[in-house]
């Protein structure tokens, strides 16, 4: 349940929730894939996870996990995902489907409306930025930077693709230039696009540099990377954004805007280390390629891209890295396969020829060589066990014994167990030894490491709990069809606590019956209806399970389904009543056995007639 609408009529808080489609406002940040009955699939970004267990159902704008238990609509979504607040998400939604936004002042005090939310006003002010910027681009104290760009292979045009900008030679431009805005100096400092200088006034984060905006995945600039112009600029080669409310470098791709959807379509996704080696692999037609900004890649990067690439136990991804072939670049790739079994999918190394990264390829040698240095990429593994076993003299007993102590845990960190045994026998063949001290090193290595297993307890739901389930799906995805039927079959009839307070809860919102229209309006009116927690994630559950029928849903599975239901109860109540039959003495106690023996006479007709309407369903 939202603790707060803002002052949102609730009528347009509706609106925005029935004419937003989830499946392309989560889409945008997870792939997704056909999950039959209509439904979607994709790997969690609530929690980590191997196999698909985020469900998304389009026909009734909801989503629900079945590993975390998180659930709801688009509004939920967001607020989730991107730290919103409920406003802030509202605002968000009804911009993307041109809803004007009506706000309810019954009993609020008088003044003008509060503004946005923090982070749009944030994203206001880098949106802002981004204009000043790339206008200074085209001045004169610009051409430092436009040199810069010509030099690596990028004209006019590829610098508006990418957004680039300059900032110039002045202390506080673009704080003026916001401030005349209506930006405040504390937005501007939380925003890291000003900061606090000496004498307590705001100065301009960036001066005298080539700014990149970074964007998220919906395309909206969080930060900015900047490049050292000048000699006598002592500051870093690169400057980026600090720690924002909208910035964590660590969760941050550069040019996964531009790359997503390629990402999603291709099945891969290219690691490059700087902004022009973005640039160039897109213009060369590599648009797959991401770069971390000022931090190495690291666990919340996989997170994004393994959401990208739907990479999971049933689809596999290519992660491929590139590297400089110098020292540096050696041991980054080294590094990158320490994280390497956090993906599923396959990871792979293209090392660039002559120590050359991608930006400086593509300006010696073409397009073409670009995409040939990615075409021709290696096993990521196969390259660490190379890198690992030059380190050593392999002519001598104590190299070849040392270097398989330090790659038998290569081979034993490798995901896809099947392969162990085929690179033991290559690293025996590399070394020159017997096959049986490699693989005894191999076992060592396997036993000494932590290997994390997911698992998940099978859950056993009894043929009735079924039937509960079942009818509760019905009121919530076919309100309308089932609506009359399922009202008059009262909460005594579902035997699970959770069950019940789902029911409790479709009475207190009116019953299914009142429904005109379902979908999300009516789910979310259900889930702020009830007061159970346990019964809220189920509504969610429910709601994007699909029905056990095949094809359509008609009357006649609706009555089956609840004669089914009361038949459960009804069954229950006879055994209960059979069992005080056969203890009451029905010479001493006359009046109450012919009472008991009535209620179950009557019982057993009911249970008679409701066989006969589930029967007559099959």
């Amino acid at each position: 349940m939202y603790a707060v609408a803002g002052r949102v009529k609730d009528e347009d808080i509706a609106l925005v929730r029935d004419r937003t489609s989830i499946a392309d406002i989560i889409s945008e940040s997870v792939t997704l894939r056909p999950a039959g009955g209509g439904n979607l699939k994709g790997l969690c970004p609530f929690h980590d996870e191997k196999t698909p267990s985020f469900t998304v159902a389009p026909a009734r704008n909801v989503y629900y996990c079945h590993g975390c238990g998180q659930g709801g609509d688009a509004i939920k979504f967001l607020m989730d995902a991107e730290h919103l607040s409920f406003m802030e998400s509202i605002e968000r939604l009804a911009g993307r489907a041109g809803i004007q936004l009506r706000y309810d002042e019954t009993g609020a005090p008088s003044g003008p409306r509060p503004q946005s939310g923090q982070r749009q006003r944030l994203l206001a002010a880098h949106a802002a930025a981004t204009d000043f910027y790339r206008e200074q681009l085209a001045t004169p104290g610009a051409r430092k930077a436009r040199q810069f760009l010509a030099e690596r292979g990028f004209g006019r045009d590829a610098a508006d693709r990418y957004g680039c900008g300059f900032a110039p030679d002045s202390w506080d431009a673009l704080a003026k230039h916001l401030r005349q805005k209506g930006f405040t100096a504390d937005e501007l400092n939380t925003a890291g696009l000003t900061k606090p200088a000496r004498s307590g006034s705001m100065i301009d984060r960036f001066r005298r540099r080539l700014l990149w905006p970074i964007r998220d995945l919906s395309g909206d600039v969080i930060g900015f990377g900047a490049r050292k112009l000048f000699d006598d600029d002592d500051g870093p080669k690169y400057l980026n954004t600090p720690e924002t409310p909208l910035y964590k470098k660590s969760h941050v791709l550069y040019g996964i805007d531009h790359a997503k959807r390629e990402i999603a379509k291709r099945g891969r996704a290219v690691i490059v280390e700087g902004y022009t080696d973005v640039m160039a692999c897109h213009e060369a037609g590599e648009p797959t390629a991401v770069a971390t900004c000022g931090t190495a890649f690291g666990l919340d990067h996989i997170g994004v891209l393994r959401r990208l690439l739907m990479d999971s136990d049933s689809f596999t991804g290519e992660i491929i890295y590139t590297f400089d072939g110098d020292a540096a670049g050696q041991k980054a790739a080294l590094r990158a396969f320490e994280e390497d079994q956090r993906f599923v999918g396959r990871t792979f190394i293209a090392v660039s020829p002559d120590n050359m990264d991608p930006c400086e390829l593509r300006l010696a040698r073409g397009d073409l060589a670009v995409r040939d240095m990615i075409a021709g990429r290696e096993p990521l593994v196969d390259f660490a066990l190379r890198q690992t076993l030059a380190k050593f003299d392999l002519d001598t007993v104590e190299g070849r014994v040392e270097a398989m102590r330090r790659a038998a845990p290569l081979v034993a960190k490798l995901k896809d167990r099947e392969k162990r045994p085929e690179y033991a026998r290559k690293l025996a063949g590399d070394l020159g030894m017997d096959l049986e001290p490699v693989q005894r090193a191999v076992a060592t290595a396997m036993r000494g490491a932590s290997e994390a297993a997911e698992s998940r307890p099978a859950v056993f739901e009894a043929p009735q709990r079924l039937v509960e389930r079942e009818s509760l799906k019905l009121a919530l995805q076919e309100p309308v069809l089932a609506g009359p039927m399922f009202d008059v079959v009262g909460t005594e009839n579902y035997a699970d606590p959770v069950y019940q307070a789902v029911r409790a809860a479709i009475d207190a919102a009116g019953g299914a019956a009142s429904v005109t229209s379902g979908g999300v309006v009516w789910i979310e009116k259900v889930r702020d209806s009830c007061t159970d927690l346990a019964g809220q994630g189920m509504i969610s559950q429910l709601a994007v399970e699909p029905l056990r029928v095949d094809g359509a849903v008609d009357p006649n599975y609706v009555q089956v389904t609840l004669a089914r239901l009361q038949m459960g109860a009804v069954t229950t109540r006879i055994r209960d009543l059979k069992s005080k039959v056969q203890r009451v003495n029905p010479v001493a106690n006359k009046d109450a056995y012919l009472a008991l023996a009535g209620e179950l006479f009557s019982l057993e007709q009911q249970a008679r007639a409701l066989r006969e309407q589930a029967a007559g369903g099959l």
